[in-house]
């Protein structure tokens, strides 16, 4: 019988999740350039909102670290609706339980996504969020392998991982190699273009994967 193990205990470092699950990260420009090529133009109301979103993030900001709820109060849940990711074709599902299944089939490793947006049987993106005091990329081992348990291994898998001030965005492959790689990190804290261009990423995986649901049904 497979032993059962929680993901956060066993996949510890990036290193170790790719050595785990044979994964790859890619540094070709042209495999993930959903988040730099032939992005939406925002409109006025688009903008305003967002200089709105970052002013209100400094207000408590200021204050101190924020955790992890308030990060998803103030950064992704905003995002995520002005993307449309709430409404139809998409579905959301808080604290989702995934199993993921190391290639020898001994360990089946087990845990809950913060965010998963689906569009019918299709994972959309998943969303993995950590508090302020946390880097974004510290949860990337993790998001990764969640990521991984996707029921449909011939589409592309994206992620958004924020620690409120900052965001980034991971594109997986599985087929015919597993191979993952990297958007920068937008500076969220930093400047309002930095809302603008996670905004227009998000924006454009919502395209394409309505898209691709399109086109496989």
């Amino acid at each position: 019988m497979a032993k059962v193990i929680a993901v956060t205990d066993a996949v510890k470092s990036l290193s170790e999740m790719e050595a785990r699950f044979g994964l790859r990260r890619v540094e070709d420009e042209q495999f993930f350039t959903e988040w730099q090529q032939e992005l939406p133009e925002l409109n006025d109301a688009e903008r305003a909102k967002l200089q709105v979103l970052r002013q209100r993030l400094l207000y408590h900001r200021a204050e101190g670290d924020l955790l992890e709820g308030l990060v998803m109060l103030l950064v992704a849940s905003p995002l995520l609706e002005q993307t449309g990711f709430y409404d139809p074709p998409f579905r959301m599902q808080a604290e989702a339980g995934v199993e993921v299944t190391v290639i020898d089939g001994e360990e089946i490793l087990r845990g809950r996504i913060d965010v998963l947006i689906m569009q019918r049987q299709f994972w959309a993106l998943v969303l993995e969020s950590k508090k302020t005091t946390i880097s974004t990329r510290s949860a990337l081992p993790q998001a990764l392998a969640y990521m991984m348990a996707t029921p449909e291994s011939d589409q592309p898998q994206y992620g958004m991982l924020t620690n409120g001030d900052d965001v980034l965005f991971i594109k997986l492959v599985l087929r015919p190699e597993k191979q993952y790689s990297l958007s920068w990190v937008f500076s969220l804290y930093t400047l309002t273009q930095e809302w603008q261009g996670a905004l227009q990423v998000l924006k454009k995986l919502a395209r394409i994967m309505e898209s691709a649901q399109g086109t496989s049904g």
